[in-house]
């Protein structure tokens, strides 16, 4: 079980990416920096956030580029552009790790772990019962169970979520409440 009083800098942050920090857009994709819109605080929550993990890794499924509906240039642009938005308010991200693939059975394609194997060989010191991801899909709360990490759901898009959930190791409605809950442990 997940506790929140047991979070430190040996801890690491796995965030989804589409529907946890940016608005996602509804069966699209992010194509321009110019579509890609923070939910409200997640700038804010970033920045409580790099002071509560040691590491913060994005891990995110990008399957427009596999259907050659945008470039990974202008994907690397709206990443880039992101986190200079976070830093600028205070926070940071680790690294970024992306797949691709269109074929559901790709070893880095959520929910399968391969993202967060590479995050690990890439970052020693990430230890798995010291990580959780936090995103708002059961696809990324069997990713969290696959790679042997903590789950954290957001209900920023599916508010319906029956809570409790064998696969949920805590639930908010947002990522700025899931850093507020921090502070206030």
């Amino acid at each position: 079980m997940l506790d929140l009083k047991s979070i430190n800098k040996e801890w690491t942050l796995f965030l989804d990416r589409d529907g946890v920090i940016n608005h996602e857009k509804y069966m699209d994709y992010v194509y321009h920096y110019d579509e890609f819109i923070f939910y409200d605080d997640v700038p804010e929550a970033l920045k409580i956030l790099a002071e509560e993990f040691g590491i913060i890794i994005i891990t995110t499924n990008q399957r427009g580029i596999g259907k050659g509906l945008m470039t990974e240039s202008a994907l690397q642009d709206i990443h880039s552009k992101m986190v200079g938005d976070i830093t600028a308010a205070g926070g940071r991200i680790d690294k970024i790790y992306y797949c691709t693939a269109t074929n559901n059975d790709h070893p880095n394609r959520k929910p399968n772990p391969g993202m967060i194997h590479q995050a690990q060989a890439d970052f020693p010191a990430i230890n798995l019962r010291k990580s959780l991801i936090v995103g708002n899909n059961m696809s990324d709360m069997e990713f969290g169970r696959n790679g042997g990490i903590h789950t954290v759901f957001v209900k920023t898009t599916h508010p319906e979520q029956v809570i409790p959930h064998p696969q949920i190791d805590k639930a908010y409605n947002s990522l700025p409440d899931f850093a507020k809950a921090l502070q206030q442990r």
